[in-house]
């Protein structure tokens, strides 16, 4: 399977283009939308796999270095730029491998079982960490969320906090890579969370930000209008002479802290807008009005 192909784009494809290519296409395969095709569940699980490996750099570097297999290298401590310790470069190369105490002998031992040399002591070396990409709704930052990771076939409940935001990292203890030797303890999971862009707020932060359509004689006059926030609208009482662009905070109204210490504030941005179409007689009173103000 080729995660390229997967997510339709050209393997030189930008972080941005990939990201583009997995929200297209999860939307499109999600079995949700598609409950009558047996076959998108499998479609849906084939592109989250790459958009996983090809979203993070490192595990990317590794996928084109070493193809499908990279997460065996990956184990095994291999780093990007580093050599395919299973090539055979050239066809018929003979390869000679000398057994010493170096590292490389103790890889090479772990891959193919020694060859009857002597067993090592135990080895507590730690598992790798392992690095994950969970992406959730701004409605799911702000009241906390659950998602299901799946481990040698079981199913595993992580919490999501309030408040989180993108880059925040959740660590699950001892649920990284294993051991490379008997005697070590697993690497920990570390979920890297990234909110969706929302179509109605912007986020700053612990603060949010929402445009408001406001008319031009509201605009001029003052007067009150209601304001969308993540609970329940409210209503703004907006001062005469307010302009287009300006913001107008409301305490409290953000996103939950992090730390459990109360909201961010939400801000209202104001956007004048002004009627398509005018009556010759509201076309007068307008005229009369503009006269009036340039005198």
């Amino acid at each position: 399977m080729d995660y390229y192909q997967v997510l339709g784009v050209s393997r030189n494809a930008t972080e941005k283009e990939i990201k583009s290519a997995f929200r297209r296409l999860a939307k499109q395969y999600h079995p949700d939308a598609n409950p009558n095709d047996p076959t998108a569940e499998e479609r849906f699980k084939q592109i989250n796999q790459a958009y996983e490996t090809l979203a993070d750099p490192t595990k990317r570097q590794l996928y084109d270095q070493f193809g499908p297999d990279y997460e065996k290298y990956a184990a095994a401590g291999y780093r990007p730029g580093q050599g395919n310790p299973f090539g055979n470069q050239g066809g018929n190369q003979r390869v000679n491998v000398e057994f010493d105490n170096g590292a490389f002998a103790d890889l090479f031992e772990s891959f193919f079982g020694g060859f009857g040399r002597k067993a090592h002591k135990p080895d507590s070396t730690p598992g790798r960490d392992i690095e994950q990409r969970v992406v959730i709704t701004l409605r799911e930052a702000y009241d906390g969320t659950m998602r299901y990771i799946s481990k040698s076939g079981q199913r595993k409940k992580v919490k999501i906090p309030p408040g989180a935001d993108t880059g925040t990292k959740i660590r699950i203890a001892g649920e990284g890579e294993p051991p490379m030797m008997s005697g070590g303890t697993p690497g920990d999971l570390y979920l890297i969370v990234e909110v969706e862009p929302d179509p109605t707020f912007e986020r700053d932060g612990d603060d949010l930000i929402v445009d408001v359509k406001v008319d031009a004689f509201t605009a001029m006059l003052g007067g009150d209008v209601e304001v969308p926030t993540m609970t329940r609208p409210v209503r703004l009482k907006l001062p005469a002479g307010t302009q287009s662009g300006q913001k107008l905070r409301i305490s409290g109204k953000g996103m939950p802290r992090r730390k459990g210490d109360g909201y961010g504030d939400l801000y209202a941005r104001i956007q004048i807008t002004v009627p398509k179409s005018l009556t010759p007689q509201q076309r007068d009173m307008v005229e009369q009005l503009r006269r009036s103000l340039q005198e």
